[in-house]
């Protein structure tokens, strides 16, 4: 039995992110790891959308990411990134991320995520999550 990656998630965010053709490799599909950073740009886009939740002096680091691949991307296109938080602990939290094709939204093509933790960057150890990240993630 498998576990369902977005159960106990709520969808913060929907990112649409062209796809280039420089994110293609010589297979004439996007390249494997150009989808971590299509998660990146659409979590930091996330961030930005809600001004990252941020208390002063602390940061979110990336402790954990992954990514399990369903389907194939080519250029030209443009995809829809859906990202997933929930499962906060004392500071830290769970991403998901689903992409699929903008044109074709019924099929998941990749989903990935991370684990995120709130840091302080003064000492570099971990800090309790803002209340305000904890309230958007209330499913």
């Amino acid at each position: 039995m498998t576990s369902d990656p977005l159960s106990n998630k709520k969808l913060v965010f929907v990112s649409r992110i062209p796809i280039r053709w420089g994110d293609m490799d010589a297979m004439g599909h996007v390249n494997n790891a150009v989808f971590f950073r299509y998660m990146e740009q659409a979590r930091i886009e996330w961030y930005s959308h809600i001004g990252r939740g941020k208390k002063a002096g602390a940061e979110t680091v990336v402790v954990h990411c992954y990514c399990t691949y369903y389907a194939p991307l080519a250029y030209p296109g443009e995809i829809e990134v859906r990202t997933y938080a929930g499962s906060p602990g004392r500071s830290s939290f769970d991403i998901v991320q689903e992409i699929r094709r903008s044109d074709d939204p019924e099929t998941v093509c990749a989903i990935g995520g991370c684990k995120v933790v709130w840091v302080d960057q003064a000492t570099g150890k971990s800090t309790p999550l803002p209340d305000m990240m904890r309230e958007l993630m209330v499913v």
